[in-house]
């Protein structure tokens, strides 16, 4: 139990009423308890439960794989990451994409970011083959149909002086390689793709390749952002 006592120790423990769970004295054995958020207590000491969370920002290169392994032996983005926690990436971004990727090890906020119920809204900025027409740009805001279903609509932003080229794009889905199927559904193909933002984070001054922790206002930011309350209470970094 929390390194405290054996499995017998625990139970003569809980037994006698010394173990308490988040204020209440606990009477079953084999109580389920939550490390990332109970709080246990013993003969009244306190014991943490949680392992250290750790919150990083990546600046993802080319070529390395958003996952925590890969069967084939590729270079991930944890093979960039010196952590000694361990640590998953917040979502994907294919091998080819690049820019702001988080990585925690707390469960409970990483699935919150990646719900498509908080909307979390991510940036790109994306690079064409040719110039992206008026009326595709159009369909494009408005939603466009893939095989997995139809995108939500999204904002974009095309960058002057260069001839529709280069364009901005924000949406607030996860879909699979979604941003590059959307232009390759009306025949454009993406030469560059870098995620600039993520929940109103982003990589400035970090090159490509390197890393940090996030900062206590930014990890409150982050719970902000997927709190029921976010749309009306999110503040600016």
């Amino acid at each position: 139990m929390v390194g405290v006592a054996s499995r017998r120790a625990a139970e003569e423990m809980i037994a006698n009423g010394e173990v308490e769970l988040n204020g209440s004295v606990v009477k079953e054995l084999g109580t389920k308890v939550n490390p990332q958020s109970d709080v246990v207590k013993v003969n009244g000491q306190t014991y943490t439960l949680a392992q250290k969370l750790v919150y990083i920002l990546l600046h993802k290169p080319k070529d390395f794989i958003t996952t925590a392994s890969d069967e084939k032996g590729r270079r991930t983005v944890l093979d960039l990451v010196n952590s000694r926690e361990r640590i998953y990436p917040v979502g994907r971004l294919d091998r080819q994409t690049t820019g702001v990727l988080l990585l925690t090890n707390d469960g409970m906020l990483a699935n919150k970011l990646m719900h498509p119920s908080s909307e979390v809204i991510k940036t790109y900025n994306v690079s064409l083959d040719k110039g992206l027409d008026q009326v595709h740009a159009e369909k494009l805001a408005r939603g466009v149909f893939l095989e997995d279903g139809k995108t939500a609509p999204a904002e974009l932003e095309i960058i002057p002086g260069t001839k529709s080229r280069e364009i901005i794009i924000h949406i607030h889905e996860g879909k699979n390689r979604q941003v590059r199927r959307m232009f390759e559904s009306f025949g454009y193909e993406i030469e560059r793709l870098h995620r600039s933002e993520y929940a109103g984070l982003n990589v400035q001054g970090l090159q490509r390749g390197m890393w940090r922790y996030l900062t206590e206002r930014e990890v409150k930011h982050l719970k902000n952002v997927v709190s029921p309350e976010h749309k009306i209470t999110q503040t600016e970094l």
